[in-house]
């Protein structure tokens, strides 16, 4: 990323990858301004998420992220309970986190939705066959063009408008899941075979004991994704925000590969995202 810096700024970062995505076999973040290196200071966030704040002065900011990771298998303990059926266990969320990601958000105004959503996908008790239904629904009916939404932009206009790109396509799962009584988040992650390639977004679901990740536009194998950073909406997980003084982002470049060849992804399987 290229940033233009016009005012010393307080710049916040999420674009290491979380914690929870895999061993680091290499890893570097270098933050420059003017080329003289910028100290970038972590701060630990929720689902392993790290947050970079750095103090730019006036200037051509440069923040440079490249990392190879080794992706972790499926764990004995994620297995037992995804095959148990189990609502809750040590690994899940407390109450108080499933009560958040049930609760309107800036981006996922749940509340608006309620009646279409009912309507439409029910309010019983197979949450993961509503789940599937509001995907493929998505997938069908919203038609993805970027550039046609912007910061402002809820999941109530991608409901209206019909198109949106991948964060309207994951703000509006998350709503009219959250709508009609399921837990849902949003995650920003890198994606190997995203075309063309950027930072991308998803949503997650608490279904059957484990968050159970969906991608409505179906285009990148979900086996494949990185979790950077994960939160109620695109307000919790923007890849740069500044905070205080004025930076404009000039430049972005995302590449995002794996060592072997993409996996395939059925999408009617259930995913966990690391």
């Amino acid at each position: 990323m290229v940033f233009t810096v016009t005012e010393p700024a307080e710049v916040v970062l999420q674009v290491v990858a979380a914690g929870s995505a895999g061993r680091v076999v290499d890893e570097r973040l270098d933050v420059l301004l003017d080329g003289v290196p910028v100290e970038a200071a972590a701060v630990a966030g929720p689902h392993s998420t790290v947050l970079h704040l750095v103090e730019a002065g006036a200037g051509r900011l440069h923040v440079l992220y490249r990392a190879e990771l080794e992706a972790p298998g499926p764990s004995a303990e994620a297995a037992s309970v995804a095959g148990s059926g189990a609502s809750s266990g040590p690994a899940g969320p407390s109450l108080w986190e499933r009560q958040l990601h049930l609760r309107p958000s800036r981006y996922c105004p749940s509340d608006h939705l309620v009646g279409f959503a009912v309507a439409e996908f029910g309010a019983g008790p197979d949450a993961a066959g509503r789940v599937a239904s509001i995907t493929e629904w998505i997938r069908r009916r919203i038609g993805y063009e970027p550039g046609s939404s912007d910061v402002h932009d809820s999941a109530e206009d991608t409901l209206l408008t019909g198109m949106g790109t991948c964060r309207d396509f994951a703000h509006l799962g998350i709503a009219l899941c959250r709508a009609t009584g399921i837990p849902a988040r949003f995650a920003a992650v890198y994606a190997p075979g995203l075309s063309p390639m950027d930072f991308h977004a998803v949503f997650e679901t608490w279904e059957g004991g484990s968050w159970c990740v969906h991608d409505p536009t179906g285009l990148a194998p979900r086996q494949s994704l990185v979790r950077v950073a994960t939160g109620r909406d695109a307000t919790d997980t923007a890849f740069a925000a500044v905070t205080r003084g004025l930076a404009t982002l000039d430049h972005l470049e995302v590449v995002a590969v794996t060592g072997g060849a993409l996996p395939f992804d059925d999408h009617r399987s259930r995913v966990e995202l690391h």
